[in-house]
């Protein structure tokens, strides 16, 4: 008796499996007959590869498939087409009609997967947005406590630059006050100084006025 099942392929951890017809009595892993597809758990949703008509003439063939593989095959429209074909040999069905109902199935569950990935699409996108946000959420408390924490050193720093700057500028004060305190003395040596040359002519005069007399 030939099974259709499935056959673990990939590394550990990351396992994909391929799709095969193999006789019933050989071990799970081991050869098989033909490969008609291949399914890929990992992503979202599961990737499935399966070659249709293999699918379909090895079940017309009599092949048995296991609970897992029925239901790939039952995603993948095989299992209803391998009814159709039923219908169709049986009469109950012309090929076209058979066509037709395959085709019209087959057009709505692409619609169904389209949906679903779109879904997926939009939800990813949601969970992206709002880790965003979280991320943001926590930079901005991170930088909050990172500023609290050197507030107080941020504070010794300026009271330390404006008592510096006060040291600097005391000596200036200083110095302008003595500039100053300077500018009065000076003036007054100026004064002096024209007062003493007024009195030199005064003394020379009051000399040579018994001069006069004595002629």
């Amino acid at each position: 008796m030939v099974k259709l099942r499935l056959r673990r392929q990939g590394r550990k951890g990351k396992p994909f499996y391929y799709i095969v017809a193999a006789d019933a009595r050989a071990p799970r892993d081991g050869r098989f007959i033909e490969r008609i597809g291949s399914y890929n758990p990992n992503t979202n949703p599961a990737t499935i590869d399966l070659n249709l008509d293999d699918a379909v003439r090895w079940l017309g063939n009599g092949a048995v498939p296991t609970d897992t593989c029925r239901a790939i095959l039952s995603y993948k429209g095989a299992m209803y087409k391998h009814h159709l074909n039923k219908g169709v040999n049986k009469g109950a069905l012309t090929q076209d009609q058979a066509d037709e109902k395959f085709n019209a199935w087959l057009s709505e569950k692409e619609s169904k997967v389209s949906a679903k990935l779109d879904s997926i699409s939009k939800s990813a996108a949601e969970l992206a947005a709002a880790a965003h946000k979280r991320e943001e959420a926590v930079k901005l408390e991170r930088e909050k406590a990172i500023a609290a924490k050197l507030a107080p050193e941020v504070e010794a720093t300026e009271e330390a630059a404006e008592a510096t700057e006060a040291v600097v500028e005391a000596p200036e004060a200083a110095a302008e006050a003595t500039e100053v305190a300077e500018a009065p003395e000076a003036a007054a040596e100026t004064t002096e100084e024209p007062v003493a040359a007024e009195s030199a002519p005064a003394e020379e005069a009051t000399e040579d006025k018994p001069s006069e007399d004595n002629a």
